[in-house]
């Protein structure tokens, strides 16, 4: 049978050769045949790849001077600005703000100059004096003198130049340009100019119902309630910033309300009128779409009055929240994080705990932290001795933090964290030796600070006046009462509000700006720019914060 398989298999096989034989190739390529080409040919060579790289260095742009780059800068923000007064869009207004701290550090007196001249309409009667205050240098390099005629018409006809505003200008524009000049006044520390400066400019815009004027005017009343403080003369101001407020209350202007609270608040509190301060912040409400950065100041300013007020708990609360919202950059205002750590420090000292190791190891922070952490050492060790001469070194420092108030109110503090100690380590000890530890005076006195402490649940012992001893009682557990479910509660609290706070916070764009929405490539852009500059130029700086 298997010699049949076989010759029918070799039938088959000789019936149908072609299965085995192979065709010789054929020379024609098939329409969908690819080519292949042989990998050295394809692969360039190293002078290929030379010459390459010198042909995109060559046609490489060369790279734009800072000049140019703050007038395309400043073109761009004109027509942001124009476009959005045409469009009565006040939130453009917001991205043309947050450009300020960018072109205060890039501005040259001789653009100042130029922009003032093409911003400030010619019937504003300060613009002559706006352009005194601009000292504007021509010096001229020796580069530029060896230059021929030719070419420096060359370079003046390639420089970039500031665009052609249709008159008579709006007051947004002209306002633009003011700030510019007056935060350059400011960083020159010329008072007088920068009081002149502000009070002309709030007193044109005054004259104005716009809502996309309402940023520009708030930066203008912050910048001349500054001008005020710097001169020493800040409840002069405080009528008009009143009036003001109130004004801007019947326009709902939001952002400025915001603006014009802090300023009544800050006033207040530099002549330690803590009670008008407070019914302040009874009767007005601070406005829900608020500024971060206007809002982390309402809260430092709030959490210093209930600290003098001795609401400690909401105090650290509105304190730490300030300290959240406050920007996360490290070298970014430093002012506004030095002074809300030094009052939540003390604050929370003056509630029993002690802050964090961390807190005092901050790099930017750490030197000016020092006094607050020789505090903080002595509270936490209850050695009287040694708190009292920590007050008595940086006297003049808590004087000038405003803080000596509330450090004296850590000596009972100071009293029961030693008490605290002795409780635990001695069963049954003299009212004598306590006013040994503890550097009292007399052990009379050391008998009412260990009753006060007993009252009020610092230690539990009682005091054998005949035999003038303190005796320790059995420690108490804590877990039993309802401190844990206190503590878990307000922890869950903390949360919702945050949560709260996020949701409100969400911004959706209007169904109209889809239409004529930028490119994905434009807005990529847009964005990398404003991020790169939004922890610094929401805040303008340290003195902004505070």
């Amino acid at each position: 049978s298997s010699h049949v398989g076989l010759r029918a298999s070799g039938i088959a096989v000789a019936a149908q050769p072609h299965i085995f034989r192979h065709k010789p190739p054929s020379t024609q390529a098939m329409p969908g045949d690819v080519e292949m080409k042989d990998a050295a040919k394809t692969t360039p060579t190293k002078d290929e790849k030379k010459e390459a790289e010198k042909k995109k260095e060559e046609n490489k742009e060369p790279p734009k001077d800072p000049k140019t780059l703050l007038i395309e800068s400043l073109n761009h923000n004109l027509r942001t600005i124009s476009n959005a007064v045409q469009a009565g869009d006040s939130r453009a207004m917001g991205r043309v703000v947050r450009s300020f701290a960018n072109l205060r550090r890039t501005m040259l007196p001789d653009v100042l100059q130029a922009l003032l001249e093409e911003c400030v309409d010619a019937s504003t009667p300060a613009k002559a004096e706006y352009l005194s205050f601009v000292s504007v240098d021509v010096t001229m390099t020796p580069q530029e003198e060896e230059k021929e005629p030719k070419q420096k018409e060359k370079d003046e006809k390639k420089e970039a130049k500031l665009i052609q505003m249709p008159k008579p200008t709006p007051p947004e524009i002209e306002a633009f340009a003011v700030l510019l000049l007056l935060m350059g006044l400011f960083d020159k520390k010329e008072k007088e100019k920068c009081m002149t400066c502000a009070t002309s400019l709030v007193t044109y815009l005054k004259t104005h119902n716009r809502r996309t004027l309402d940023i520009f005017l708030a930066r203008a009343y912050f910048h001349l309630s500054l001008a005020y403080e710097r001169d020493h003369r800040l409840a002069e101001i405080r009528a008009e910033l009143l009036a003001a407020y109130r004004t801007s209350c019947l326009r709902r202007d939001q952002m400025g309300q915001a603006t014009l609270l802090n300023l009544l608040l800050r006033n207040y509190l530099a002549y330690s009128l803590y009670e008008q301060a407070l019914k302040l912040v009874q009767k007005t409400s601070f406005p829900e779409s608020r500024p971060n950065a206007q809002y982390a100041r309402y809260l430092l300013y709030i959490g210093q009055i209930k600290a003098v007020q001795l609401e400690y708990s909401d105090s650290h609360s509105k304190l730490m929240q300030a300290i959240r919202k406050s920007p996360q950059t490290p070298s970014v205002a430093l002012g506004f994080k030095l002074s809300a750590y030094k009052l939540a420090i003390i604050v929370e000292l003056l509630m029993g705990g002690v802050p964090e190791r961390s807190t005092f190891m901050q790099k930017e922070l750490r030197e000016q932290l020092r006094p607050y952490y020789a505090i903080t050492q002595a509270v936490r060790c209850g050695d009287l001795n040694a708190f009292r001469e920590t007050t008595q070194k940086y006297e003049a420092l808590y004087k000038k933090d405003k803080t000596l108030t509330l450090i004296n109110r850590l000596r009972y503090n100071v009293i029961k964290t030693g008490l605290r100690g002795i409780n635990v380590s001695y069963s049954r000890i003299s009212l004598q030796d306590i006013c040994t530890k503890l550097g009292l005076e007399t052990p009379q006195d050391a008998a009412g600070v260990v009753a006060k402490a007993v009252v009020d649940g610092v230690i539990n012992a009682t005091i054998d006046y005949d035999g003038q001893c303190l005796k320790s009682t059995q420690k108490f557990d804590l877990y039993s009462s309802c401190e844990p479910q206190k503590a878990f509660h307000k922890r869950i609290a903390f949360c919702l509000q945050m949560h709260n706070d996020t949701v409100k916070a969400m911004v959706y764009p209007d169904e109209d700006d889809a239409k004529d929405a930028e490119d994905a490539e434009e807005r990529r852009e847009r964005e990398k720019r404003e991020m790169a500059n939004v922890e610094e130029d929401d805040d303008d700086g340290d003195d902004m914060l505070l």
